[in-house]
């Protein structure tokens, strides 16, 4: 198995990343350790380039964090409708963004990395904008430069979206992004969303949000094989049967068998075909 977006690079493993990593890895499971922002993006290099194969790393600068707010990540999940008392009883913290500028040399630098395999996590989100026109042209203007960065570097794209599907589709069919390809990260859209991200040769991923609510079972029966991707966003999202804990890259297997419940798959065919489309997207 693969994670193909997971982020033991945060603060929620600073005490034992490694540890996590380690069993995993043990089990039989890769990973792609995602960034949000400089630091974060340096710390997935750091940590991929210790072992000399199954981790590698994704450097981006995420949305939220072009200006600064405060995350109350309970409450984000609950809004979500999700578990809040999962992640406080997990000691996932809650953090305030610190506002950056996106430096196209500070990235281009970590993309030097051999194990650097995308670009992001990158994209739009308008969940937390409140209408502000202005959050949204800097939003829309740090994507298309971190799109170009993509195309120079001749990497896919690692991208998140929230609330945002129409203007994130239109910014790639502008900007010929299906000459780079990705991924789109979390999908939670609908399967009209699907079919347009499909015609532009994007891949989609699942959560373990799969796992515990069914909006999304139609959209999974339909997205063809070869373009699904498992992933675990963890530290969030924690999958049945691990609700109330932290969670890990180790655990994208029940996202995977629930996908195969739902395609009426057998788990071992499931499990090939997302390896085998991970390995072509992101060349690992």
């Amino acid at each position: 198995m693969i994670d193909i977006h997971t982020h033991v690079n945060f603060n929620a493993f600073k005490d034992d990343g490694d540890e996590v990593i380690k069993r995993t890895l043990d089990a039989g499971v890769w990973m792609i350790l995602v960034g949000s922002q400089i630091d974060t993006s340096r710390r997935a290099v750091e940590y991929a380039e210790r072992y000399p194969e199954g981790v590698y790393a994704a450097v981006g600068l995420h949305p939220v964090h072009l200006f600064e707010d405060h995350f109350d990540v309970a409450e984000e999940e609950k809004k979500a409708g999700l578990s809040a008392e999962a992640l406080v009883k997990a000691g996932v913290p809650s953090y305030t963004t610190r506002p950056e500028v996106f430096n196209h040399d500070a990235y281009l630098e970590l993309t030097k990395s051999p194990k650097v395999v995308a670009i992001g996590e990158c994209g739009l989100d308008y969940y937390r904008s409140r209408d502000s026109e202005d959050i949204k042209r800097v939003q829309k203007e740090t994507f298309r430069k971190q799109v170009n960065l993509a195309r120079e570097v001749k990497k896919p794209l690692m991208i998140h979206c929230r609330n945002a599907y129409e203007d994130l589709i239109q910014i790639l069919k502008e900007e010929k992004a299906q000459d780079i390809g990705g991924d789109i990260h979390f999908f939670a859209g609908s399967s009209g969303t699907a079919r347009q991200f499909l015609d532009l040769g994007f891949y989609l991923s699942f959560t373990g949000v799969i796992t515990f609510a069914r909006d999304y079972d139609e959209v999974l029966k339909n997205v063809p094989l070869d373009r699904i991707m498992v992933e675990t966003d963890a530290p969030y999202v924690t999958p049945v049967p691990h609700r109330g804990q932290r969670n890990e890259p180790l655990y994208v297997e029940y996202v995977a068998k629930k996908i195969a419940e739902i395609k009426n798959l057998s788990e071992e065919e499931l499990f090939v075909a997302t390896v085998r489309n991970t390995r072509r997207l992101f060349n690992v």
